[in-house]
C-alpha cells in the first residue's frame, strides 16, 4: 500500500492500481509560455522557436527574417534563446523523473498531471521530492534500514499507537533502547513531512509572501585569515587591510532578498569565499508559526491520541529546524546568485558589445606606446593597413636613464615615420607618457605634421602577446612589443583585433570571475558573433579569427576559407563560399549576408561574366546561379558584371533576395553597377517621390 498526501486528503493506492505506462506530453505549450514571459504575441512567438530549432543564427533571424519576428531585437532572441533551452531542460527533468517514479510503482494519475504540469525546475523537484532516494548517511534512512518505517507511517497517516518496545534491537544497534528508537522513528515523520508536497509550497509561499533578510557580518578570524599566508611571500604594508576594506560595507549588512541588487550579493559571495563575512539567511519568526500550523492542520486530528500528538509536534519542530528552514535559506541563496550572475553577465555583454562596436580609425599610420617605468615603454608604428614598420623600447621615464634623449627620439620616430595619431596604453605609466607627449605637441616639435594622442584600454594586451595566434602573427617579434602592436591595431579596426582575445580577459564585466566560465562563454561568444556579423566582414581580407565569428561558420570553416583563398586566389563572389570545403546549403544560407566582398580586393584579370539570377528553382553548386525563396514562375533576368563580380556582394542583400533586388533596380531605372553610388540613391528617391503622390 502506498500513501500519498494532497491538499488535506491522504490518498491510498495499491500497487496494482498505480498507473504505469503514461503519455509523456506536457500539458504546456512551450511557445505559449515563452509568448507570456517575454510579452510577445503567441504566432511571433511560434515563428521565433521554429527558426531557433531549425539552428538559424540569432544574427541571421534579427537581419533576414524581421517579417517572421517582429523586427525583434537581437537581445530579445537571446533572452527567448535562454528561455526555450530552459523549458526543454524541465521537459527532460520531467520525463527522468517520470520514469523513475514509475520504476518505483508509485506513479498516479494526479501526480502525472501535476508533473506533466510543473514548468520550472523547482516545480519538479518538490514533486519528486518524496520518492527521490535519501543519503545512506542520512538519519532518516539510517532508521528505515533498522525497519522502523512502518512505526513512523502509522503514527503519521493512520494515528495509530505504536509499542516501541517491540522495536528495540540487541546491541550493538543503534536502536538498542525505546528512547533510541522513539528518536528513529522521530527522524523518519520529520524527512516525510520535509519532502511533503504540499508542505513544500507551503513553505515556498511563506517565503515569497514574508519579509526575509539576507544578513553578513565580519567574522572574528577575518584579520587572521587575510594576514596569513604564504610565509616565503613578503607582503606588501597595508594590502591585507586594502583587501579587507573592500568588504567595509558588508560588515554589517542587512537587506530584504527581494531588493538586495545584484552587485551586492556577488559581492558578499566573494567576502563569504574569501573568509571575510558570515552570511546568512533570517527567517522571521512568522514563518515557523505558520508552518508549524499548517502541519498541525495537515496530520494532527481530534482523535489523536495524546502521546502520538507530543511525539508529531516535536517531529514538526525538527522538520523546520534540521531540514525545512536550511534547506530553503540554501535554495534562496541559490536563486539570488543565479539573478545575480545572470545581471553579471548581462552587463558584461553590453559593456563588450560597446567595446567591440567602438569606431575604427582608418587611414592613419598609428605609432602605439605600451607604456612603463623600469623595462621601458615598447613601442610599435603600425601602416594604415595594419603591418608593422617600427618597434623600439624607449626608457621615458627610467631615472637610470637619459631621459632627455629618449624623449627625444620618440619625436623623431613620429616625424620619421609621419605617424598622425599615437595610442597610449592605460596601464602603468599612462599619465607620464601622456604628459610627455602632450608637452610636445604643445611645443609644435612635431613642425608641419598634425599628431594626436588617445589612450587605449590595454586590458588583454598581454594575453594576447603570449597567445599562438600573436606567435603565428608575429613570429620574429618580442612579446613585450607584440602588446604595442595589439594596442595599435585595437584603435584602427577594434572589432578584428579583439576577436583574438578570450572576451573575458578584456577586463569590462562585474565580478565575472565569480561567474560560471560555460555560462560566460557562451554568452560573450553570442555577442561577439552578432557584432562581428552586424559590422560584416570582407571575405579576401579577413583573418581566420574573424571568419569564425561570422554566423554559421566555425574554426573549422574558417580555416578552409583561408586555404581555399591562398590556392584559388581570392574570392569573385559570395557563391564561391558554395566551393569551400565544408560549406553546404544550410552554411552558406547562414553567413552569406554577412560577408562581403568589395571591389579592392577581389580578381580584376577575370573575363567578363554574365549572371543568371533565377527566381525559383534550386541553386546549383558551383554554378553561378543565384536563388530566391520566391514562389513565382520561373524568371531569368541577365545582369552584366564586369571581372566576373557581382555589385550585390558588397551589399547586406542577402543572396536568396537577389531577384527582389534586381526587379526593385530595373523598376527605378537604375542598373546593378550604380549600387551603392550617388546615382543609385538619386533614382531611389526620385522614384518614392514619384510613388508618394
Amino acid at each position: 500500500m502506498y500513501m500519498f498526501y494532497v491538499r488535506g486528503l491522504f490518498f491510498h493506492f495499491k500497487i496494482s492500481e498505480t498507473v504505469r505506462n503514461f503519455s509523456m506530453n506536457v500539458t504546456w505549450d512551450v511557445t505559449a509560455v515563452i509568448a507570456e514571459q517575454h510579452q510577445v504575441p503567441l504566432n511571433i512567438s511560434r515563428n521565433v522557436v521554429r527558426l531557433l530549432d531549425d539552428d538559424n543564427t540569432i544574427p541571421f533571424i534579427a537581419r533576414y527574417r524581421k517579417e517572421q519576428t517582429n523586427a525583434m531585437e537581437p537581445d530579445k532572441l537571446r533572452s527567448i534563446l535562454e528561455t526555450l533551452s530552459e523549458m526543454r531542460s524541465v521537459e527532460k527533468k520531467i520525463q527522468s523523473v517520470h520514469n523513475s517514479i514509475n520504476k518505483l510503482g508509485k506513479m498516479s494519475k494526479f501526480l502525472e498531471k501535476s508533473l506533466l504540469s510543473a514548468q520550472t525546475m523547482h516545480e519538479v523537484e518538490i514533486l519528486y521530492a518524496p520518492f527521490k532516494p535519501g543519503s545512506q548517511r542520512s538519519l532518516a534512512e539510517q532508521a528505515r534500514e533498522a525497519g522502523l518505517e512502518p512505526a513512523a507511517e502509522n503514527i503519521l497517516y493512520n494515528g495509530w499507537m505504536v509499542n516501541f518496545a517491540t522495536l528495540v534491537q540487541p546491541p550493538p544497534s543503534k536502536y538498542s533502547s525505546i528512547q533510541e528508537v522513539k528518536t528513529g522513528v522521530k527522524y523518519i515523520i520529520a524527512d516525510i513531512i520535509a519532502k511533503n508536497t504540499e508542505a513544500r509550497e507551503t513553505i515556498n509561499r511563506l517565503f515569497q509572501t514574508h519579509y526575509v533578510v539576507l544578513e553578513s557580518k565580519k567574522k572574528k578570524t577575518a584579520e587572521k585569515k587575510t594576514n596569513t599566508g604564504d610565509k616565503k611571500a613578503k607582503a606588501k604594508p597595508g594590502k591585507k587591510n586594502v583587501e579587507l576594506h573592500k568588504f567595509f560595507n558588508y560588515f554589517d549588512f542587512k537587506c530584504g532578498i527581494r531588493s538586495i541588487k545584484p552587485h551586492q550579493v556577488l559581492a558578499i559571495n566573494r567576502g563569504e569565499e574569501n573568509g571575510i563575512l558570515s552570511v546568512k539567511i533570517v527567517v522571521p519568526d512568522r514563518i515557523k508559526y505558520e508552518y508549524l500550523n499548517f502541519c498541525c492542520r495537515t496530520w494532527i486530528r481530534p482523535a489523536t491520541p495524546p502521546e502520538n500528538k507530543n511525539i508529531l509536534e516535536d517531529c514538526f519542530q525538527d522538520a523546520f529546524k534540521r531540514l525545512v528552514s536550511p534547506q530553503m535559506c540554501r535554495f534562496t541563496r541559490s536563486e539570488l546568485t543565479k539573478t545575480a550572475e545572470k545581471a553579471s553577465i548581462e552587463v558584461f555583454c553590453s559593456n563588450l558589445k560597446s567595446r567591440l562596436l567602438m569606431s575604427p580609425l582608418r587611414g592613419k599610420i598609428v605609432l602605439a606606446i605600451d607604456p612603463g617605468f623600469l623595462h621601458g615603454c615598447k613601442v610599435a608604428v603600425i601602416s594604415e593597413t595594419g603591418q608593422v614598420l617600427y618597434t623600439d623600447t624607449l626608457y621615458l621615464h627610467n631615472h637610470k636613464s637619459n631621459v632627455v634623449k629618449e624623449s627625444e627620439k620618440l619625436v623623431d620616430i613620429i616625424n620619421s615615420n609621419r605617424c598622425e595619431v599615437v595610442a597610449i596604453g592605460n596601464g602603468t605609466a599612462c599619465r607620464e607618457t601622456e604628459s610627455i607627449l602632450s608637452k610636445y605637441i604643445s611645443q609644435k616639435s612635431f613642425g608641419s605634421q598634425k599628431v594626436q594622442y588617445c589612450i587605449v584600454d590595454e586590458s588583454g594586451a598581454s594575453i594576447y602577446s603570449v597567445s599562438p595566434v600573436a606567435q603565428k602573427e608575429l613570429p620574429d617579434m618580442d612579446q613585450n612589443i607584440r602588446g604595442a602592436v595589439s594596442i595599435a591595431r585595437r584603435l584602427q579596426d577594434p572589432i578584428a583585433e579583439l576577436v583574438k582575445i578570450e572576451p573575458k580577459h578584456i577586463g569590462v564585466g562585474m565580478y565575472q570571475h565569480d561567474v560560471a566560465d560555460s555560462k560566460l562563454k557562451d554568452a560573450l561568444d553570442g555577442i561577439v558573433q552578432e557584432c562581428v556579423s552586424f559590422v560584416g566582414v570582407d571575405l579576401n581580407t579577413a583573418s581566420e579569427h574573424l571568419l569564425r565569428m561570422v554566423s554559421g561558420l566555425n574554426s573549422s570553416q574558417a580555416k578552409h576559407i583561408i586555404e581555399w583563398r591562398e590556392k584559388q586566389g581570392n574570392f569573385c563572389n559570395r557563391e564561391q563560399l558554395r566551393l569551400v570545403k565544408g560549406i553546404g546549403e544550410k552554411t552558406y544560407n547562414q553567413c552569406a549576408g554577412f560577408v562581403r566582398i568589395n571591389p579592392t580586393s577581389n580578381r580584376s584579370n577575370l573575363s567578363e561574366e554574365v549572371f543568371e539570377v533565377e527566381e525559383a528553382g534550386p541553386s546549383m553548386r558551383g554554378k553561378r546561379k543565384l536563388k530566391t525563396e520566391s514562389k513565382q514562375s520561373s524568371k531569368k533576368v541577365k545582369l552584366e558584371v564586369n571581372d566576373g563580380s557581382n555589385p550585390l556582394d558588397r551589399t547586406w542583400i542577402h543572396p536568396e533576395s537577389y531577384g527582389t533586388a534586381c526587379k526593385f533596380i530595373k523598376q527605378v531605372g537604375a542598373s546593378i553597377d550604380q549600387v551603392g553610388f550617388p546615382p543609385f540613391i538619386d533614382k531611389v528617391k526620385q522614384f518614392m517621390n514619384s510613388t508618394s503622390r
